[in-house]
Order: structure tokens, then sequence, then C-alpha cells
């Protein structure tokens, strides 16, 4: 358990938008949360990595602990942002593949809340298997901000 109690784990996944996501850990600083960041091993390479650990005074994690490393506090909720096509496709058919996978594959099972801002082209979100995608993690409970309302 961290001071806060609240603990939010901000995946982050290669896109565009990934250089700006300490913009959201310091919301969600400000907002009381302890945040972990978990990118993608292709993020990695759009990601000011050692500005991240310094704001979160937390490792940026990429892979799974080896048996010696400490382990994690448990997520109290998760924000995917900037979530690519092929995450959300992925997340929604229960591929962890990735660190980033694996902690997502078992999200909704555990009751942790999920929010999954997509960053996709319209080509891409004009596919059936990311439109089915997001309906099947809707139905799983976990919020998708993309659409009418959304983002």
């Amino acid at each position: 358990m961290t001071p806060s109690g609240k603990v939010l784990y901000v995946i982050v996944c290669a896109a565009g938008p990934a250089s700006a996501v300490g913009r959201l850990v310091t919301l969600a600083q400000d907002a009381g949360w302890t945040v972990q960041v978990v990118a993608t091993p292709s993020a990695l390479d759009f990601v000011d990595v050692a500005d991240l650990e310094r704001r979160t005074g937390r490792p940026v994690r990429s892979r799974y602990r080896k048996p010696h490393e400490p382990k994690p506090p448990r997520a109290d909720a998760i924000i995917v942002a900037p979530a690519t096509y092929n995450t959300v496709n992925k997340f929604a058919h229960g591929i962890a593949d990735t660190y980033a996978l694996g902690l997502l594959a078992e999200a909704p099972g555990l009751g942790i809340p999920v929010v999954v801002l997509p960053f996709v082209n319209t080509a891409l979100a004009a596919r059936v298997p990311f439109r089915q995608s997001v309906d099947r993690l809707r139905a799983e409970g976990v919020h998708v901000l993309l659409g009418p309302g959304q983002y």
C-alpha cells in the first residue's frame, strides 16, 4: 500500500502522444494517485524513461520482474494512453505476450477499473476487428474513450 492508498498504472504504447505521458502522470499525482508507468517494449523509444522515473520515484516497467526484484504495488486503476490498434485488439482477445498486456489481461477479472484511450488512424478505427475489440472490452466493463461523447 502507498501513502495515498491509490495506485494508478499508466500503460503507454508506442504512438505519437506517448511522449506527453508525463502530463498524465502529473495530473494523476496532483489528484493524489501514486503512479506506476508501464511501457510496452516499443514504447520505450517514445518516452523519456529517466524523466518518468524521476517524476514517479518508480522504475518504468516494461518486462516481468525477476524473482529477486521487489513486487510493485497492485493497481487500483489502470489507464492505457495512448493505446495502439495492436494493444486494443490483443487486450480484447486476452493475449498476454508482453508485461503490459499481462496486466491488462488480468485486470477485468480482478475488478480493477481500466480506461483505454485509443490512438489509431481512421482506416484502422474503421476495421471490423477493431470495432469488435472495442465492443468486447466495453462488454467486460472496460471504459474505451472512443466515439461520440468520448474522445
